[in-house]
């Protein structure tokens, strides 16, 4: 007998299959996730390789621009001088020269690119992670360290567009990245608000600022 399937968010057993393309496919019933099969995954190589052919540099205003939408939410509501880590910088680390150029003190960890694990035991004002949260098989356990590396009072922006249906899903671009494995709805992001017992705020279409009490 196979192992029963759960949410690798919230953990619930409730799903539904939502195969598309010939890949396995799970939607949460009770938070809305929607997460790839672990058959279906690339393996560490061929994922850092779609990694390596980005060309997001440090200097270029377009990048900066999307950038802003997470990191202008810092700005709203936190003052420098205090101390930032954006999670899943990359090879071009442009959020970090951003806040580094406001004042701020800033980190940066990335399992490819600046893999320093001792990032991951400081405590921050505030965390940052743009285009990141939907590469990760095990984001409940990710997103529970960032919590915890987070001071009181501090925030959490998270960047990654929403899933909508399940029909929406099934033609949607964003699905078509093969290192995307796993899709946060906004009743994701509200479950782990309420388990978090923290403020969830949606700016953006694609951004979500969690408060630390």
């Amino acid at each position: 007998m196979p192992s029963p399937v759960h949410c690798p968010l919230c953990l619930s057993p409730r799903h539904h299959d939502l195969p598309v393309a010939g890949k396995g496919y799970y939607r949460c019933q009770a938070c809305e996730l929607v997460w790839m099969d672990e058959a279906d995954h690339l393996d560490e190589g061929a994922e850092k390789a779609v990694y390596d052919g980005h060309d997001n540099r440090v200097d270029d205003p377009r990048y900066r621009g999307f950038l802003m939408r997470a990191f202008g939410e810092v700005l709203a509501r936190v003052s420098p001088p205090a101390s930032g880590l954006d999670f899943g910088c990359g090879p071009g680390p442009a959020l970090i020269a951003m806040g580094r150029e406001a004042g701020f003190e800033m980190a940066g960890y990335d399992k490819f690119y600046a893999d320093d694990p001792e990032c991951l035991t400081r405590q921050y004002d505030f965390i940052t992670s743009t285009e990141v949260i939907e590469h990760i098989a095990t984001p409940r356990a990710v997103l529970d360290t960032l919590w915890g590396c987070l001071k009181p009072g501090g925030v959490l922006v998270l960047q990654t567009q929403r899933v909508l249906g399940d029909d929406r899903f099934k033609t949607w671009r964003y699905r078509h990245d093969p290192t995307h494995i796993v899709f946060f709805a906004e009743a994701s992001f509200r479950a782990l608000a309420a388990r978090w017992q923290a403020e969830v705020e949606f700016p953006h279409a694609d951004v979500a600022v969690f408060t630390k009490p």
